[in-house]
């Protein structure tokens, strides 16, 4: 009931959004930067790229997986508090920290998740080698969560004053099973007061993501009566059927336009070497621009799992044992795209104009899929320098270009929610 409430709401307010006029700061960038107050704020963040730096190192080094992120909160929560923020954290653990404007009820956020995908025991010290760091989660997505501290501190030092008020999120829940739980409970919370959304993911500069990857994923789990691998050979075996039922569905044909993507992610099961398991499961990742090309995904996984059950029973030796299945959404990833005239759209590309960085857009799957979703404005992007080997523990950051990536976000940002 809690679930199908939520959905409600969130439908409700992304009429209300839709409807409303997303707010026109109506000043340039380059006139926005002239500013003393800003220029003061960009100055700062000049001067303490070594201060950012041993912080993107110390947030990398707190272990933040799915579900534990709290201890990495707790740190983050103290930048936030010593960047002059109102700081609570809510109910699913996202850190908040909010910045009144001369308009005490309308919000621009500007979020970086937290989590990563690596377990609990994972080395995430940094090491150097070079010009690079390396270290699990360095890039993604330390690197926002250290943009995001620093652009908060920059207008604190800079005592910059915004017509809209600012909302500064370090969420939960971005990577796989998470879900975006901690973004859609900051939109939910947040309302119709949420004009616009930025969200920090990675480190990169020469793209903007406007367009939102859906996703679907999938739990399949078969079970069986299990046995010894000898004395009860015959019976069907789970293993064996799912077995089957990959390598059916993985001979399925995905179009190129609306690109769609399928990836089998995990498998578990079994007891022994020597025992015939009793249950498997996999996870599968489905993706795709367009959601009836999902649908057909999905659709082709069912069948090919089934068939692939059927043909183990057809060719197991005892009689009567029987193979059951279960199938579960455990995450979607809603789609959408911003409008090309979107405010938050032109402001970044004036701040890149700006700064002179080139630019793309691009479609991806992050926090902005939430927002994007329910038709308020949303883009994700870098938070400056260069990384890569994301999601593996050869991932890596340099933090060379960084400072145009911090001026980028603060730019846009103020271009979005306006300067008194």
């Amino acid at each position: 009931m809690k679930t199908l409430l939520s959905g409600i709401l969130l439908t409700l307010m992304a009429v209300a959004v839709a409807s409303s006029m997303f707010p026109q700061a109506g000043k340039p960038v380059e006139q926005i930067a002239g500013e003393p107050r800003v220029a003061r704020a960009l100055n700062w963040v000049h001067e303490n790229l070594a201060w950012v730096d041993e912080q993107h190192i110390r947030i990398t080094e707190i272990p933040a997986p799915t579900f534990q992120e709290s201890q990495r909160g707790a740190y983050i929560r103290k930048l936030f508090e010593q960047a002059g923020l109102r700081t609570r954290i809510d109910d699913v653990g996202n850190v908040i920290g909010e910045r009144s404007g001369a308009d005490t009820k309308s919000f621009i956020l500007l979020s970086a998740h937290m989590d990563t995908v690596f377990p609990q025991g994972t080395d995430v010290r940094v090491r150097r080698n070079g010009e690079h760091w390396l270290a699990p989660g360095v890039t993604d997505n330390s690197c926002g969560l250290a943009a995001l501290v620093t652009v908060a501190r920059a207008l604190h030092e800079g005592r910059v004053r915004t017509t809209l008020s600012l909302a500064f999120a370090a969420n939960v829940g971005e990577e796989g099973e998470g879900n975006l739980r901690g973004m859609r409970r900051l939109v939910e919370a947040y309302g119709t007061r949420l004009k616009g959304v930025i969200a920090i993911d990675g480190s990169a500069t020469d793209h903007i993501t406007t367009r939102a990857l859906g996703s679907r994923r999938i739990e399949v789990v078969v079970t069986g009566l299990g046995g010894h691998s000898w004395s009860d050979f015959g019976l069907p075996n789970p293993i064996h059927a799912v077995s089957r039922g990959i390598a059916r569905f993985v001979r399925v044909r995905v179009p190129d336009d609306p690109r769609t993507t399928f990836n089998v992610g995990r498998i578990e099961g079994g007891t022994s070497v020597n025992s015939i398991p009793a249950r498997v499961s996999i996870k599968v990742d489905l993706r795709s621009v367009a959601d009836a090309e999902m649908d057909k995904l999905e659709k082709a996984l069912r069948e090919a799992i089934q068939a692939g059950i059927d043909e183990e029973m057809a060719a197991a030796r005892a009689r009567g044992a029987r193979l059951e299945s279960k199938f579960s959404v455990i995450g979607i990833r809603p789609s959408g795209e911003i409008p090309q005239d979107a405010s938050l759209l032109a402001a970044i590309r004036d701040a890149d104009g700006f700064l002179g960085n080139r630019s793309r857009t691009e479609v991806s799957s992050t926090d902005a899929n939430v927002p994007l979703s329910l038709g308020i404005p949303a883009i994700s992007i870098g938070g400056g320098g260069r990384g890569g080997g994301g999601h593996s523990l050869h991932e890596w950051y340099a933090p060379a270009g960084r400072e145009l990536g911090l001026k980028r976000i603060l730019l846009t940002l103020l271009a979005t929610s306006g300067v008194e």
